[in-house]
């Protein structure tokens, strides 16, 4: 008996399957949505690239060709209970090149991440600066940050910028062609950079100063002991 049901068993084995055939289809379908999921996990990478797609679109519709300057990059530690942790700090000078300029300063374990995060930061800082025939400043300046002391003065043409280290890459960034400064105090890059952007927020133009005092550029430029034609010469070639 046990043998007949043994092979009753065996015999009606083909039947269950096909009886179970729906239950195969929905473990199919369980296996398609299994394969969804991972195309979805696939999607959700395509919308971080797009994501990217965008934001270097958003960087193009700027139009903006930035000149980027490294400045100083130092080699940091911080002691822990293990040992050290290095890492790195950068300083970074930006600028467009039409009198706006910015810095910035970051950290990072690896330089290439520490320079990325000093121009994110010099980007979202920058400021604008006037500029006189669009080569160099429209009169001298002073800047004090700390122990750096720093003195801008304007320039005739051909004169160069006669500046050394951290403060020739502000102006190269800035788009200054005739400056000369002088430099006392600290050769700390961080002040002197900080000295310079002091002298730079200060300066003003003929045509902002005019406005602020309900006077025309020419009587501004008339008080030098011009003429009138020359003045109004003067004021007019003026472009800020």
């Amino acid at each position: 008996m046990a043998d007949e049901n043994d092979i009753q068993a065996q015999a009606g084995a083909p039947a269950a399957v096909e009886g179970e055939a729906p239950t195969e289809g929905r473990g199919a379908r369980r296996g398609r949505g299994g394969g969804d999921r991972n195309r979805g996990g696939g999607d959700r990478g395509g919308r971080g690239r797009r994501d990217d797609r965008r934001g270097g679109n958003r960087d193009e519709e700027q139009g903006e060709e930035l000149v980027e300057k490294l400045v100083h990059i130092n080699r940091v530690s911080k002691t822990v209970k293990g040992g050290k942790r290095f890492g790195f700090a950068a300083l970074v000078v930006v600028g467009d090149g039409k009198g706006r300029v910015g810095f910035g300063h970051g950290k990072a374990r690896e330089v290439p991440e520490a320079i990325s995060k000093a121009t994110a930061a010099a980007k979202k800082k920058m400021v604008r600066v006037p500029l006189k025939e669009g080569r160099t400043l429209h009169h001298d300046g002073r800047g004090v940050f700390g122990a750096g002391n720093v003195t801008l003065r304007s320039a005739p043409a051909g004169t160069g910028i006669i500046a050394g280290g951290p403060m020739r890459a502000v102006f190269e960034s800035l788009g200054v062609a005739d400056v000369v400064t002088k430099s006392v105090g600290t050769s700390n890059p961080y002040n002197m950079i900080r000295a310079t952007f002091e002298a730079l927020t200060d300066q003003s133009s003929p045509k902002a100063v005019a406005q602020r005092r309900g006077k025309k550029v020419a009587d501004l430029l008339r008080r030098g002991g011009a003429s009138a034609e020359v003045a109004q010469i003067d004021a007019e070639a003026i472009a800020e």
